[in-house]
């Protein structure tokens, strides 16, 4: 015998939530007072319908009583309360916003039996927008019925499912004086041609029965029946008023009560969720496209992808937006990987595909290249075993684990062989090895399944009975989103099995689905979920968790409060990083949670730089001009090395095996984080890493001359002798692109080194730095990035921007001290050549003591080159060396913490 859910009708959030939805017809509903009331007009004038319903006795108050509900109702929710106008606007509709897993169906069941109760309203139609979420709610009656008949002292209760072979039902339903409870789905009544809407002999369709009752009517994920269409199917029910329930709500209209997915998570009303994020590793050598998605123009069609490309720093992923005729090999930097007719040649926006002219062909979401089976195999290497784990922990307490996979294709799963028996594919073959493999190498893990392998797991898919030869097969087939048969088939077998999958007796552990489980089901005790996919998962992340975030239950069926215990695995293809920042994405755009970040700026804090005085003149500024005359002459420089001095160090470099280990083959990384949710975001806390070596492949080796002349200027001897010379063949067959992006930071940084340590700069004749350049300075700018000055006559603005305390810090005591006579802060035009890009120094400084002291200084904060980042210390070096120039004209550049930094170099 199945174990029996235990349900607690004391949960503190439901009990609000039901208490919201009483409390708006408080002190108004039933109360019949032409002067205060206006009775509603009966659309349907049938009179043989109207003598045999039993409707719910409702009148619609002004609105502005209502109003006065709604806004208390709001206040004390801490919701954000809505005017008059908005209410109208927005109609007899409430929307009531609840987390996955935190028992929405539960709550709105509950709801039902409380509106009978308080003001014995009879009629109530669920609608529901797929076959999933139907079977899940009649599920969901089933169970809770004993359990609602016991609270409220046993009403007649009738549930039933609207079946258009059974039409007649509705009769019942609208003449019934027990609570009636329809389930229907939106589906079944949007076009006139449905059964249901068409006109019988006696002048009435089978709807108006429904609609005779005035029914109260609950939309269960009504973002999903926001068309033009769904809307006037949902108003032609001729509902009394109409509450909305979801954790994805597209609209608020009248929201009443709010369980965000951060309240609830932070309350441990759900799940608690850990990501083990699984990734490749120095993995560039083959021809990698990720087909993000199609985007569809007045009279073209674009394509989003994402492809590994030549960039300045080495091999490094890339999105670009392209139209068909597009070459990836063009567009990926010349790498040879897509030389062979990556050319987009077809691009299918019906069904989302795209073909290339190699025969190439994916679909929207999908992916080539980038070790896929390996990465998969991984991921149920590592899923099994966190399921092993959980059981460890959890098998004493009488908790059974379940874990589901998510697939790209069922025949990944399931195949047929010539006689069309079902077979396992490469998934189910992989998981049986591993799972005997993890089993068999760990002593702890030998006792805790004891069944055979092929009963603990299973896969639910859509099923198609057809006929092979003389004997009928059950085939297993891709669900889809229509509403078929298939569909009914398989959330038949999926919901009315749930008691039995949760006993602990029940071997089934380990559930395969493809989109048949994505909504409408969920299990308590799921804690793992691993998205099995050529790609990254095309799931949304709320789709992915909330099949599991529902608190477990034990061998009894009572529900688990133990942060400890309660914790989602969910086992994906990117890192925990991807995936977090995808998930708060998706909270903020599909519930009523706001973010807060502390790097937006407010646009009204901010202030108008201006000169101090009239105009930027010798008249008005002559302590400006003097130091400006001694600084503005522009410089060249020229470079000179020895090309074995590069080779040698080069060598020397890459022999550091701290910076440069042996090479290997690609590798695959699992890092396991926890994820923390609050009011500032959504991040991952990493736990633990696992890295795992893949089989050893033959790759095709890039044009190397090219490959490294396009990131480093160097000839094409000094790279053949730098190879030879490190014995760097086996290295390069291993993983070449990983050896040669490292021939080519060898190259470049040892390179760049030899430049800037013979470096020389000489005056340009003639050629200086424009005036112009402080024309630029007077703009708006945020508040908080300004230095504002106070003594006007020391500088050229009224503000100063700064881009640390550091420089806020300089530029105050520039200000304080007497013997700085002039600062200011360099325009960014303000560009000195050097190989490694322009350098724009920070400030120019005039002091007087005994003697006048020009100062160009840079504010960092340290006054060392050696704690600097290895590009800032060079361009620090070049600096030195242009300014060099200008020391005759007693200018110093040096570098700086603090402004008192700079007396250190006045003996000089």
């Amino acid at each position: 015998m199945s174990l029996e859910l235990q349900f607690d009708p004391s949960q503190e959030h439901q009990r609000i939530a039901v208490d919201s939805t009483i409390d708006i017809f408080k002190n108004i509903a039933n109360i019949l007072d032409d002067d205060e009331f206006t009775k509603d007009i009966e659309e349907n004038e049938n009179q043989v319908i109207n003598q045999e319903i039993v409707k719910n006795q409702f009148w619609l108050p002004r609105v502005d009583l209502i109003s006065e509900n709604l806004r208390k109702i709001q206040m004390r929710n801490d919701i954000k309360t809505q005017t008059n106008e908005q209410i109208i606007e927005n109609g007899l509709n409430f929307t009531i916003e609840m987390e996955t897993g935190t028992g929405k169906t539960y709550t709105y069941i509950k709801t039902i039996f409380e509106l009978h109760k308080t003001y014995n309203w009879k009629k109530f139609i669920i609608v529901v927008p797929s076959i999933a979420i139907l079977e899940g709610v009649l599920k969901n009656l089933e169970i809770t019925k004993n359990h609602f008949l016991e609270i409220y002292e046993k009403p007649q209760f009738e549930f039933r499912r609207y079946k258009r072979e059974n039409i007649s039902e509705l009769k019942l339903f609208a003449s019934s004086s027990a609570i009636q409870v329809l389930v229907i789905n939106i589906d079944s009544f949007t076009s006139d041609t449905n059964k249901i809407n068409q006109e019988r002999e006696q002048g009435y369709t089978p709807i108006d029965y429904l609609k005779a009752t005035k029914p109260i009517v609950i939309l269960d994920e009504p973002q999903n029946m926001e068309t033009e269409i769904r809307k006037n199917a949902i108003k032609s029910l001729n509902p009394a008023f109409v509450l909305r329930y979801s954790a994805t709500h597209t609209n608020y209209y009248n929201l009443i009560y709010s369980l965000n997915p951060v309240s609830a998570y932070n309350l441990g009303l759900v799940k608690q969720i850990e990501v083990d994020g699984i990734v490749t590793e120095d993995n560039f050598n083959t021809a990698y496209i990720k087909f993000i998605k199609i985007t569809r123009g007045k009279n073209t069609l674009r394509v989003t992808l994402e492809i590994l490309s030549n960039e300045k720093n080495g091999v490094t992923l890339k999105k670009i937006n392209v139209s068909d005729g597009a070459n990836l090999y063009f567009l990926s930097g010349s790498r040879d990987v897509y030389q062979n007719n990556y050319f987009l040649e077809e691009i299918d926006f019906s069904n989302s595909y795209i073909k290339f002219s190699n025969g190439v062909i994916i679909k929207e979401g999908q992916t080539v290249g980038g070790m896929s089976d390996d990465i998969v195999k991984y991921q149920i290497e590592r899923t099994i075993k966190h399921h092993f784990d959980k059981m460890l922990y959890l098998n004493n307490k009488g908790i059974k684990v379940i874990t589901l996979f998510f697939l790209d294709k069922v025949s990944n799963y399931r195949e047929f062989d010539e006689n069309g028996d079902a077979i396992n594919g490469k998934y189910a073959k992989w998981f049986e090895e591993l799972f005997v493999k993890i089993k068999n190498n760990n002593r702890l893990y030998s006792g805790l399944i004891s069944a055979d392998i092929d009963k603990i797991h299973n896969g639910y898919f859509a099923i198609d009975k057809q006929k092979r030869g003389s004997e009928s097969k059950e085939i297993w087939v891709d669900s889809n989103e229509k509403n078929n048969k298939k569909d009914n088939d398989t959330y038949n077998l999926i919901m009315k099995d749930k008691e039995r999958l949760l006993d602990v007796n029940e071997p089934l552990q380990f559930i395969f689905s493809h989109s048949a489980l994505r909504e409408g089901w969920d299990n308590p005790n799921v804690f793992q979920i691993c998205t099995l996919n050529e790609t990254q998962s095309t799931l949304k992340k709320r789709q992915e968790i909330g099949r599991g975030l529902r608190l477990p239950v034990n061998k009894f069926g009572e529900r688990i409060f133990d942060k400890k215990i309660n914790k989602l695995t969910v086992i994906v293809n990117e890192s925990y990083r991807d995936f977090a920042n995808d998930l708060q994405k998706e909270i903020q755009e599909e519930s009523s949670v706001t973010f807060e970040t502390s790097n937006i700026k407010n646009a009204r804090e901010t202030q108008t730089v201006k000169l101090n005085k009239k105009e930027l003149s010798i008249e008005f500024f002559p302590e400006f001009f003097d130091i400006w005359n001694k600084i503005k002459n522009k410089t060249k420089y020229f470079v000179n090395y020895d090309q074995e001095e590069l080779i040698k160090k080069s060598l020397n470099y890459l022999s550091d095996e701290s910076l440069f280990p042996y090479i290997r083959t690609p590798y695959i990384t699992a890092q396991l984080a926890n994820i923390e949710m609050n009011q500032d975001g959504i991040e991952g806390k990493l736990k633990s890493t696992n890295r795992k070596l893949v089989s050893k492949q033959l790759y095709e080796i890039p044009d190397i001359f090219k490959y490294v002349k396009s990131k480093v200027l160097v000839t094409k001897s000094v790279v053949s002798e730098l190879i030879k010379r490190q014995n760097g063949f086996e290295q390069l067959f291993t993983n070449p692109q990983l050896y040669l992006d490292r021939i080519v930071t060898a190259l470049n940084e040892i390179q760049t080194q030899l430049i800037v340590d013979g470096i020389k700069y000489q005056k340009i004749n003639n050629d200086f730095y424009e005036m112009s350049l402080f024309d630029l300075e007077e703009l708006e700018h945020y508040l908080e990035d300004l230095y504002e000055v106070e003594n006007k006559d020391k500088t050229l603005y009224n503000y100063i921007k700064v881009d640390s305390q550091v420089e806020s810090n300089f530029a105050k005591d520039c200000e304080l001290d007497e013997n700085v006579k002039f600062f200011f802060k360099l325009p960014s035009g303000f560009k000195i050549p050097t190989p490694l890009g322009s350098y724009n120094p920070d400030w120019a400084v005039l002091f007087q003591q005994d003697k006048k002291i020009y100062f160009v200084t840079e504010t960092k904060g340290t006054k060392l080159k050696s704690q600097l980042r290895k590009s800032e210390a060079n361009k620090i070096e070049c600096g030195i060396r242009h300014f060099e120039n200008f020391k005759k004209d007693g200018v110093i550049y040096t570098l700086a913490e603090t402004q008192s930094d700079l007396y250190d170099h006045i003996s000089d």
